[in-house]
């Protein structure tokens, strides 16, 4: 199967060298070039690509914006958005997540990683630089108004989902959550993938909002 990418950046030299960078790879094709959001947009719906790969600092409109009106169109419900940012600012990660992206990674991710960051969201998983993820919950989801838990939208889950869902939230991998909770990886994202059916949530990214926002776990309680 071959992933089809749509790279979202104004500046040529890097969208140039971003199209290189995945061209290497046999499984990943490139389907469009844009310079600003409203493009990435408008070549989302026409190209339909697996992922747009896009910036958040771009002229016309950005990538958060960009991202929020990809995610909300009902005919793009299969593309993935991955967000791919210079500034290693918690905001811009919650935000970029809030509306909907399923990957923020920094611009200095090696090669492979991106290539490989590309296989994890297509394949239905969410991913944030590792380097920012304990830090988002810790720094910039402690500021947030704490909302009360919503024990109607979480009554669906059973106990292990909602305990797995927590760990989800805490930024650990299927692997450590099995480790954590003593079951396979399979298990554990068998847990996790019921957990998004049950939520209407489209990926990881979106159950560690939900976690935070229903008050199933706070920034202090891990």
């Amino acid at each position: 199967m071959t992933i089809r990418v749509v790279l979202a950046e104004d500046q040529a030299l890097v969208r140039a060298g971003f199209r290189g960078l995945l061209e290497r790879s046999p499984d990943i094709e490139v389907a469009g070039e844009v310079a600003n959001g409203a493009d990435a947009v408008n070549a989302a719906r026409t190209a339909h690509p697996d992922i747009v790969l896009i910036d958040i600092r771009m002229p016309i409109m950005d990538g958060l914006e960009a991202t929020r009106r990809i995610v909300a169109d009902e005919q793009l419900s299969g593309v993935r958005v991955i967000v791919l940012t210079t500034f290693d600012l918690d905001e811009y990660v919650f935000e970029a997540l809030r509306v909907g992206a399923s990957g923020f990674l920094l611009k200095d991710i090696e090669p492979d990683d991106l290539r490989q960051a590309i296989r994890i969201v297509a394949g239905g998983e969410a991913l944030l630089s590792p380097r920012v993820t304990r830090r988002l919950i810790t720094r910039f989801v402690a500021q947030l108004p704490q909302q009360p838990k919503d024990p109607e939208r979480l009554a669906v889950l059973t106990e292990r989902e909602r305990e797995v869902m927590a760990l989800v939230a805490y930024g650990l991998s299927n692997e450590e959550i099995g480790q954590r909770l003593a079951m396979s990886p399979a298990t554990a994202k068998t847990h996790v993938s019921r957990a998004m059916l049950k939520l209407g949530a489209r990926d990881r990214a979106q159950l560690v909002v939900l976690a935070y926002q229903t008050g199933l776990v706070t920034p202090d309680a891990h």
